[in-house]
């Protein structure tokens, strides 16, 4: 990104990606599916051979506490979407986004992720950052391509660091 006002929002997602390869470099496959409560979203092998994330249309009541595996097809996904539109691609269904499993799959294809993002943000303008977001909000004009830039680093931030947390906890507890 060369635009000045899209210079620090570079630098936390750098800052913020720093922290999940932190953990990622930790974490085992066994972390993936660990669930720590009765209440869990994760992610379920099919009897084709794909994963399926948990999911409700209206968020549960409690929240079911998510998995690493769920966890990071939760990244994958919103980044995904959030690259699609950057771009100007149609944005994936979440349906579409393919989970390739849990340990170095997962973490592989985050890298990949990333990398897709930052080539979607790398020529944006001053113009395009005030264009109307089309995701997360749908086209309100209260929110621009440049608040889905933060959107997108405080959701890396809050899924990094439950990652991390699960990761801390499942260790801590095999002890």
């Amino acid at each position: 990104m060369s635009s000045s006002r899209s210079e620090p929002m570079a630098w936390q997602w750098d800052l913020t990606w720093s922290l999940f390869e932190y953990h990622a470099e930790r974490l085992e496959a066994a972390d993936f599916l660990w669930e720590p409560a009765p209440l869990c979203w994760t992610m379920r092998r099919q009897a084709a051979g794909g994963w399926v994330p948990d999911w409700a249309d209206t968020e549960p009541d409690p929240v079911p506490v998510p998995t690493v595996a769920w966890l990071t097809w939760h990244i994958g996904w919103w980044l995904s979407v959030s690259a699609d539109h950057v771009a100007g691609r149609t944005p994936r269904e979440r349906a579409e986004i393919v989970w390739p499993g849990p340990g170095d799959p997962a973490v592989a294809w985050l890298r990949g992720l990333r990398e897709e993002w930052s080539g979607a943000v790398a020529g944006l303008t001053e113009a395009d950052l005030d264009r109307t977001a089309p995701f997360p909000w749908a086209h309100d004009p209260e929110h621009t391509i440049a608040h889905m830039l933060a959107w997108v680093n405080a959701e890396l931030m809050k899924n990094v660091a439950e990652i991390g947390q699960l990761r801390l906890l499942r260790a801590a507890s095999a002890r």
